[in-house]
């Protein structure tokens, strides 16, 4: 909460608020104060399992190294969204629910209130950021959406920090270098991660980036700012021309 203050407090353009809480935690959104129709929108998030503090400090570690250079974007960002679980390294909520299969529904409030903030945004790119314990190197989802496929380069840029998961199926998805490619459907599973509503409502292009939970610390949050870091490049450069 700390260093979020201090970030937005050196960016005029942006702003932090709480927008509910949890647990006695506040759960807090930082967004541009004004929506500029002519630049890029960015929706990111991470901690919504509490077990994947990579994705947490990867994060506030690249917005306090690059977020400045893009303050004139629209951002939305969720620095973490189960603040109760990540202090206690676990991956759900103190109602013992993964709030990721929530999206969907109205029963978790701090779901609701975050979809309040969400509705009728639309974001160039999306990202939710993530851990797995049975990851045997990284890998990334991409809902198959805008062309051309960001995922490949994505991908290669990682490689140098993380070698990828060289399994050829992850979780039951066909996976090559670590790239996950899939389509959705709104009945393909019961519960709605974010990435869904994200892909189904918001998101041009949607991605989820797994980090490998038993690999160094160091070494997952070089791995999910190096991500950061690209698809923000990516993003530039596609909106140039």
């Amino acid at each position: 909460m700390e260093r979020w203050l201090r970030l937005v407090n050196l960016i005029p353009s942006l702003d932090l608020s709480v927008y509910g809480e949890a647990e006695g935690y506040p759960l807090i959104v930082v967004r541009s104060e004004d929506h500029d129709p002519k630049m890029p929108s960015v929706y990111l998030s991470a901690g919504i399992h509490g077990d994947e503090p990579a994705a947490v400090e990867g994060l506030v570690r690249w917005a306090e190294a690059s977020l400045e250079k893009f303050k004139a974007w629209n951002w939305m960002i969720f620095p973490c969204l189960n603040p109760w679980g990540l202090e206690r390294n676990i991956r759900f909520d103190a109602e013992k629910r993964d709030l990721n299969r929530f999206y969907d529904s109205r029963k978790v409030p701090q779901i609701v209130a975050q979809r309040a903030l969400m509705k009728g945004r639309r974001f160039d790119t999306a990202a939710t950021l993530h851990e797995d314990y049975d990851a045997r190197g990284f890998y990334l989802y991409e809902v198959a959406a805008k062309r051309p496929h960001w995922g490949e380069s994505l991908c290669g840029e990682l490689t140098s920090v993380i070698a990828p998961d060289p399994r050829p199926k992850i979780d039951g998805h066909s996976a090559r270098k670590g790239l996950i490619r899939r389509r959705i459907t709104p009945d393909l599973m019961k519960g709605h991660p974010e990435a869904f509503l994200l892909h189904f409502q918001h998101a041009a292009r949607t991605f989820t980036l797994e980090t490998p939970s038993e690999d160094s610390l160091d070494r997952r949050v070089q791995a999910q700012e190096r991500f950061l870091v690209t698809m923000v490049k990516k993003l530039k450069l596609e909106m140039v021309f």
